[in-house]
C-alpha cells in the first residue's frame, strides 16, 4: 500500500518538474528527427500551431542540428508562409563562419542552431496556422542533418 502511494507521489513530482521546465513564451518548439541523418527533398517537415493573441508580435525560428561532418557552411530552405498557404520563401541559414567555425552550440559531434526567419511578426488573426520547411540544397538527399524543427515565441 505504501509503495503504491510512493509511486503516485513520485509521478506527481515528475509531472510538476516537467511542467516547470516548459517555456511559457513558446507557442511551439518542436523538432523532427531525420532518419539516418539524411534530409531528402521529399522529407518536408510541417507543424500546426495556434496563435491566441493577434495583437502580440512573434519571432519564428528554424531549429536545426547537424553533425560536425556536414560539409557546407550554410543550408537553404523553403518555408511556407503561414498566411498565404501556397507561397514559399527561400532562406539561407548560415551555419559557419568563413574560417569554418560553427556558429551553433556544440555538444559532442552535434551542432544546434536556432535561426530566425521572421522577427516581430504579427499574425493577422488568432487561430490555427501551419508552417512547412523543406531543404533546398543541390544535394538530394542532404547528409549529416540530424533534426529540423520550428519554434514560434512571443517577441519580448
Amino acid at each position: 500500500m505504501k509503495s503504491s502511494r510512493l509511486v503516485y507521489v513520485l509521478m506527481a513530482w515528475f509531472a510538476l518538474a516537467l511542467s516547470a521546465c516548459s517555456d511559457p513564451g513558446a507557442v511551439i518548439d518542436n523538432n523532427t528527427e531525420m532518419p539516418n541523418k539524411v534530409w531528402a527533398y521529399s522529407n518536408r517537415v510541417g507543424y500546426n500551431f495556434k496563435i491566441d493573441d493577434a495583437n502580440a508580435s512573434y519571432n519564428c525560428y528554424v531549429n536545426l542540428r547537424v553533425t560536425g561532418n556536414y560539409k557546407y557552411s550554410n543550408l537553404f530552405v523553403l518555408i511556407t508562409d503561414p498566411v498565404k498557404k501556397n507561397a514559399t520563401t527561400r532562406y539561407e541559414l548560415k551555419l559557419a563562419q568563413p574560417d569554418g567555425q560553427w556558429l551553433g552550440k556544440g555538444s559532442g559531434n552535434l551542432y544546434s542552431f536556432r535561426i530566425p526567419f521572421k522577427l516581430n511578426y504579427k499574425f493577422p488573426a488568432a487561430g490555427s496556422y501551419y508552417i512547412r520547411i523543406e531543404q533546398n540544397m543541390r544535394d538530394n538527399p542532404l547528409h549529416e542533418v540530424s533534426d529540423v524543427g520550428l519554434r514560434v515565441e512571443k517577441a519580448k
